[in-house]
């Protein structure tokens, strides 16, 4: 009887050894598909910001030529009412208040800005050391 209780023990000890093994290797492979997928959110993430950022610049650039000809347009309208230095004067004006307003608005709105995190792969974490403490507090029952 007693030989069965002990070959039992051990039986119940190796179990346990091949259930910790597994949790271990269970782990390791959630850890690097997590990983897997915070890399690949964020490489969609900077790809989509890559363009964007491409195309604003390219937006910007045009606007800047459209700027710089509307700006002679107007100093030319201004300058035959008023002398020419005192036409471009008031321009110059005009486009260093639009700055400055634009300048503290778009300060503003970076402090709004949500942080570029990979927000699915750092939820679905949670969700995996949430449901491995569930797991932990059934099995020492």
């Amino acid at each position: 009887m007693m030989a069965d209780r002990a070959g039992a023990g051990q039986r119940d000890e190796q179990e346990v050894a091949q259930l910790v093994k597994k949790l271990s290797d269970q782990t390791r492979r959630l850890a690097q598909q997590e990983i897997a997928l915070a890399k690949a959110e964020l490489a969609v993430k900077a790809k989509a910001a890559g363009i964007a950022g491409g195309l604003f610049g390219a937006a910007g650039l045009i606007g800047l030529f459209a700027l710089v000809t509307l700006t002679a347009a107007l100093v030319l309208v201004l300058a035959t009412v008023l002398a020419a230095w005192l036409a471009a004067l008031i321009v110059a004006a005009v486009y260093l208040l639009t700055a400055a307003v634009l300048g503290l608005l778009g300060r503003a709105r970076m402090t709004q800005a949500t942080p570029l995190a990979p927000t699915q792969a750092i939820e679905s974490v949670k969700e995996d050391i949430a449901w491995l403490k569930n797991r932990v507090k059934y099995a020492k029952r």
